[in-house]
This record gives C-alpha cells, sequence and structure tokens, in this order.
C-alpha cells in the first residue's frame, strides 16, 4: 500500500509573503441585511497578507467566481478566503474556481457568515459584523501556514456489493449492471423480494406486488453481471473507499453446505430495508386474543376472502366491525409506551401506516358492504401524491373516524372469552374530548417500520444511526443516499421508513452515486488525514489507543540509522482526520494534513488581532 503513505510536510515555512485575496458575498441580503459587508471588506484589507479585498452580491454566481479568478492571474495571488454561506453549499464550487485559475485547490479557506453571523446575530448587526472580520482574519492566519496539498489516489476495484434483496437492493443492483458493473447482491432469506411477496396491492396505483417483485427479479436474474448469494450474510467488511475486503458466509456452495467467500468492492450499497414493529404481548390485547391482528396480517386475511361474501369472515366467524388503530409502534410518547431493549421508544412516524390503514378500511366497505369500519388515529398523515384521496374515499364508503391524542392511547379489552366482541374506551378528540366506548369483531393494528437488521456492517464499518436508529443520511438535500462513511451509500427503508415509489427512487439515486464512483481506475480523497513524522516520532503507541477507526493507524517496524524501529504508519483510506491521535502522541510527531497545529495557532492570533482603527 505504498501508494497511501503521504509526503509528510517537515518545514511549514511560507517561502515568501503571501498574497491572500478575500471575497465578502452579499448573498443576496442573507448576509448583507445584517453583516454591513463594505464595511469588513474595508477592515479586512489591514490584515498582513491581505492584497485584494472585494464584495460581490452573489459570489457563487460565474460573475463572481470570474472576479476571483481574474484577481489571481492579475494580482498574483496564491491563497483566496471567500466569506459567504456554508461550505456544504459552495465550498466545492469555489475550490473549482481557484483550479481552474491553477492554483492549489487546498490553498482556498471558506469562512461561514451566513450561518455564523447574519443569521445567528441578526439582532446585532454590529456583533455581527465584527465576528464575521474575527473569522475571516483567522482564515487568512491559517492560510498563512497554508502549504500545497494533493488529493490522495487509492486503487479502485470496480465491482459493488448489495446487501439485501428487497425491491431496493434489487433494483440497485440491476441499473449498475445495466451500466456494465459487476454486481454482488447478499440476501440473508431463501429468496429475492424482501416484503414485497406479502403485499397485495401497491397505492396508489392499484399494481400488483407480486407483478413488481418478478419483475424486478427477472431483471436481477437474467444479467450475468449480478451474482446472486441467496441464504448468505457478510460476516466480516473492512477497508475503505474502491477497497472493501468482505467475507460472506451462505449455504450457496454446490454441495449446499455453509461456505465462505471472499471478495473486494469498491462499493458497498445498505439496501437492508425494514422489519415491521411486533407489539408487545398485551399491547391493544395483542396475542390474548385471536381478533387482535396486524395490518401486515390483516393484509393477507383480505387476501384469502371469498368474493361473493358481503360480511369479511375469520376463524370461521362473521365479523361485523373491525377497529383499526393507528401510529402502533410509531409517534410513541415517553412514560406512556414501552420502551424497547435498548431503552428506547419509537417516536417518529413511520410515514405509510396511514395510508396502508385507509387502503385496507376502503376494501373492507367495498368487498363487504355488512361489515362496519372504525378509524381511530391521532391524525392522518397521506404522504404521497394521490394518497389524500383514499382518505376522502372512505369517508364517502362509511368508515367512521375517531381522534384520540397520542398521550391518551385507546384501550382494548375482553373479558367473555375468545369469540366475544372487543371493547375499545377511547377519549375522542373530534367529538371534544367526550369518552367514548366502541365494540368491535376484531381489531387491527396498524404497524410502523424498525429498522432491518445490519449490525455486523454497522460496527465494523462504524456506520452512524439516527435517533430513530434507522441508518443516517448525511443530508436529505446536499448528500442524499450518502453516509459518513465514504464508499458507503443507503438504498430504500435502511435510511428510514418510505413507500414503495420512495424506495425505489431512493434505490435509484443510490445506483448513480455508486455509478460515479466507478468513472476512474483510482479514488480520489481528500488529503485531510493524520500525517507522521518519522523523526519526531518515538513509537509510543499512544495514538493507536485513541483512534477508533481499526486499521486507520498500525505500528510498522522500519530501518533507521542501522536500527530497527516502531514508528506509526497511517492507511490513508481509513483515516478520517478527527485528529484524536494529535492530541495524545508525546512528541507531537503527528499533525492533519491541512489543520496543523502551527494553523490553529495563527487561526487564534487572527481571532484576537487589532482590526478597529475606525469604528463598526
Amino acid at each position: 500500500m505504498e501508494s497511501m503513505k503521504q509526503e509528510t510536510v517537515q518545514d511549514s515555512a511560507i517561502p515568501h509573503t503571501p498574497r491572500v485575496g478575500v471575497y465578502i458575498c452579499r448573498c443576496g441580503g442573507n448576509i448583507s441585511d445584517v453583516v454591513d459587508t463594505d464595511h469588513v471588506a474595508e477592515i479586512c484589507r489591514l490584515i498582513p497578507g491581505v492584497a485584494v479585498s472585494k464584495v460581490h452580491t452573489f459570489m457563487c454566481s460565474d460573475p463572481g467566481q470570474q472576479t476571483i479568478s481574474d484577481d489571481i492571474r492579475q494580482e498574483k495571488l496564491d491563497r483566496v478566503v471567500v466569506a459567504s454561506c456554508s461550505p456544504f453549499l459552495h465550498e466545492l464550487t469555489f475550490r473549482g474556481a481557484v483550479m481552474r485559475s491553477k492554483m492549489n485547490p487546498y490553498l482556498y479557506e471558506h469562512v461561514n457568515i451566513r450561518e455564523q453571523c447574519s443569521w445567528a446575530h441578526k439582532h446585532d448587526p454590529r456583533g455581527a459584523t465584527a465576528k464575521a472580520i474575527q473569522l475571516i482574519s483567522a482564515a487568512v492566519g491559517k492560510l498563512s501556514h497554508s502549504t500545497p496539498l494533493e488529493k490522495i489516489r487509492l486503487p479502485n476495484h470496480r465491482r459493488a456489493m448489495v446487501v439485501g434483496g428487497g425491491p431496493a437492493g434489487m433494483k440497485v443492483a440491476a441499473d449498475l449492471a445495466a451500466c456494465g458493473i459487476p454486481v454482488v447482491l447478499v440476501e440473508r432469506s431463501d429468496r429475492l423480494g424482501g416484503k414485497l411477496p406479502i403485499l397485495n396491492r401497491l397505492f396508489p396505483n392499484g399494481q400488483a406486488a407480486t407483478e413488481l417483485a418478478a419483475k424486478l427479479e427477472s431483471q436481477v436474474l437474467s444479467n450475468p453481471k449480478i451474482e446472486v448469494l441467496l441464504k448468505s450474510e457478510v460476516t466480516t467488511v473492512s477497508g475503505f473507499i474502491g477497497n472493501f475486503e468482505v467475507a460472506i458466509h451462505g449455504d450457496f456452495g454446490p454441495s449446499g453446505h455453509a461456505t465462505d467467500i471472499h471478495t473486494t468492492v469498491g462499493v458497498i450499497v445498505m439496501a437492508t430495508g425494514f422489519k415491521p414493529y411486533v407489539p408487545t404481548d398485551g399491547e391493544f390485547n395483542f396475542k390474548r386474543h385471536p381478533a387482535v391482528v396486524t395490518t401486515v396480517d390483516f393484509n393477507a386475511l383480505l387476501s384469502k376472502q371469498k368474493g361473493d361474501a358481503r360480511t369479511f369472515q375469520f376463524d370461521g366467524r362473521c365479523i361485523r366491525s373491525i377497529a383499526f388503530i393507528h401510529c402502533v409502534g410509531s409517534r410513541q410518547v415517553d412514560g406512556v409506551h414501552t420502551p424497547a431493549v435498548d431503552g428506547r421508544i419509537n417516536t417518529y412516524c413511520s410515514r405509510v401506516c396511514c395510508t396502508t390503514v385507509l387502503n385496507q378500511a376502503l376494501q373492507v366497505r367495498q368487498r363487504f358492504p355488512d361489515t362496519r369500519v372504525y378509524d381511530l388515529h391521532q391524525d392522518i398523515r397521506t404522504y404521497g401524491r394521490g394518497h389524500e384521496e383514499y382518505y376522502t374515499d372512505a369517508s364517502r364508503a362509511g368508515v367512521v373516524f375517531y381522534r384520540y391524542h397520542g398521550q391518551e392511547p385507546p384501550e382494548v379489552t375482553n373479558t367473555n372469552g375468545p369469540t366475544s366482541p372487543l371493547r375499545i374506551s377511547v377519549k375522542d378528540y373530534l367529538s371534544w374530548g367526550e369518552e367514548l366506548e366502541i365494540e368491535a369483531d376484531m381489531v387491527v393494528l396498524a404497524v410502523g417500520m424498525t429498522p432491518g437488521p445490519c449490525e455486523t456492517l454497522v460496527d465494523q464499518l462504524k456506520l452512524p444511526r439516527g435517533e430513530d436508529r434507522f441508518l443516517q443520511e448525511i443530508h436529505p438535500k446536499l448528500r442524499p443516499v450518502e453516509i459518513s462513511v465514504n464508499g458507503v451509500l443507503l438504498a430504500g427503508t435502511s435510511q428510514a421508513p418510505m413507500n414503495i415509489q420512495e424506495t425505489l427512487a431512493a434505490a435509484g439515486a443510490a445506483a448513480v452515486k455508486a455509478r460515479a464512483m466507478f468513472t476512474t481506475e483510482e479514488v480520489e480523497l481528500n488529503p485531510y488525514v493524520a500525517e507522521v513524522d518519522a523523526h519526531l516520532c518515538e513509537g509510543s503507541g499512544a495514538c493507536l489507543t485513541q483512534c477508533e477507526y481499526d486499521g486507520a493507524l498500525a505500528m510498522v517496524e522500519i530501518l533507521q540509522d542501522g536500527h530497527t524501529v516502531r514508528k506509526a504508519h497511517v492507511n490513508a483510506g481509513l483515516c478520517v482526520g478527527c485528529g484524536a491521535c494529535v492530541a495524545v502522541c508525546p512528541t507531537q510527531a503527528i499533525n492533519v494534513s491541512g489543520w496543523r497545529i502551527d494553523q490553529y495557532d495563527a487561526m487564534v492570533d487572527g481571532l484576537v488581532r487589532d482590526l478597529t482603527p475606525t469604528t463598526i
């Protein structure tokens, strides 16, 4: 892995006085309505090393970027600071602008004076203006000690692994294979399809779920670029983007016996799906009365009903009334609902449950007109185009709605045996809090979604989870379907509750992102990783005890002055540049490229620099 070694900068001194260009963005008023941007530009000219200080209404626009490019050439600038909005939006934009002007992109520094100044201190324009000057001064100080950096380039294995063979996993695999990218699809069950086979028809288009499952499965099985491994699980995974080493255990050998295979992939797509919430024993009388079922169970019961019956049939009985209860396992309230084994409750909305209930309730009223239907909900949330029509149609079909508060859920009781009606007590806020009792022959619990099993990969790759325990996307708008671990992508309900249309859309997005990672033979990473000065390193190993990323740091033996000595070595593909090792090194032999200690010192000096010859 010689290609992963980083050149250590032994001398951070700059051979000449830097010429820094400072560019302040008005952001169409988002910044300049609070921050006096013209005054900021005037004061920034006093900072040592600043050769140019300008203001533009939209620095990210083509004319704004062209201003930077022209100044780099005409004013001989060798460093640039842009003070504008969040770096999540335009850091890459400005980095690209300086690259086009033949300047090293890592001699550019982004300062966020929108979120951190104008938005944070909108009632204090003077303070916001002063803070903007301080932040820019710190950035200039850092740049005065910056050295050119180069991207880390690593080999890229042009093969993807998709974990999960549900609709999302099949969609990702089919899309990638259609682009000529080899895929290994790992599914722990003995079939593809995930939860699709247990569904009846999909809303709102009414397509048969089995039809969609068969279409996706055909696309997967007919493509020779896809290797399908059923009854298989990923047991170990290590490495980094472009170079993930994976071990898979399964019953896919020719003899049918358990086998282990090892492979290398460049990208991993998590399509691990969801599990329906399982009510606890006794929750709404679940498991204690045979006629208390979940929406998953009820969907199967619906598909088995005779077409000519006017009343829903169950266990040899005519069911003349059915009550649906929403938000079972979703939108739970602390102190009211029983926590899971990890001590947490499910406070999130599962998004698909309301439409599922309305769809099932409408089917009952249309197919079995002699069966009454009651709907008990906190509120109706019909996500998705056309889903609101289910509520309208259910109302017109005679479904009776009751609304309860989350901290006062309905109570379901039964004292007269398994064939007697269930009694539901509820405080109905559609009738101003009136306490009501409803008798129903069947109770259907609208269970939410919980994350699918993926503990091995979460632990070994350090994948982040949200408060809802689903895998956590970096940002739904700026970096959709991406996770904080480079080379790992999310597809479908592994990241959040979704309906089938959203699941397939997210899977398509993951496939596009994965394909983009295979456009070159090498993976390019930002150089902000730890670097070791071998002359200062004494091999104490203190850095290893603090590193939380397996394989990012290791002790290696090298020959120095005729003696074999132990030195710390950084795996640039696994290091995330967190700096934990820097803090504990007794000889200060480790720094993070682009964020060295001397740069931090210069930033502090810039923050406290006196730059107020005129009043703000």
